[in-house]
């Protein structure tokens, strides 16, 4: 996992998967996206993986369960992050735990993690996601 974590910080990525076979994928996009993209087109990816990530919200952490990840470290993590990660078997780690992920302008909460606040079935996450990501 040390591995993961420096590559993500010396390289300023925002995501590195180190997959089931052991070969790592590198992302850039903020925010959940990447994941999403993950989960839908090559969920393979994620079974078993080893996930490094900048911030690790809930809809992320839908995203993560959903795949089967098995360990992830997240330099945030909101506590509904963790305890949907530890509800469904994944191991997590985190540099700093915080009641919620903020907006980027720093002024109130990420829309995925309001978003996804009250639900706790990965697959509901995903879908308010992507019906999100499709009307903006």
């Amino acid at each position: 996992m040390k591995q993961l974590i420096n590559i993500l910080h010396d390289e300023g990525l925002t995501l590195v998967v180190k997959s089931a076979d052991g070969t790592l994928h590198r992302y850039t996009q903020r925010g959940v996206k990447d994941l999403l993209t993950l989960v839908t087109e090559s969920p393979e990816l994620l079974r078993d993986a080893l996930i490094a990530d900048k911030a690790v919200g809930k809809a992320a952490a839908a995203c993560m369960a959903m795949g089967g990840v098995r360990h992830v470290h997240a330099d945030v993590m909101s506590e509904p992050a963790l305890a949907l990660l530890q509800a469904h078997g994944v191991k997590a780690e985190y540099g700093q735990l915080v009641d919620h992920i903020i907006n980027r302008a720093g002024t109130g909460w990420c829309p995925m993690e309001q978003l996804s606040r009250d639900i706790d079935d990965p697959a509901t996450i995903i879908q308010k996601v992507k019906a999100f990501f499709s009307s903006h």
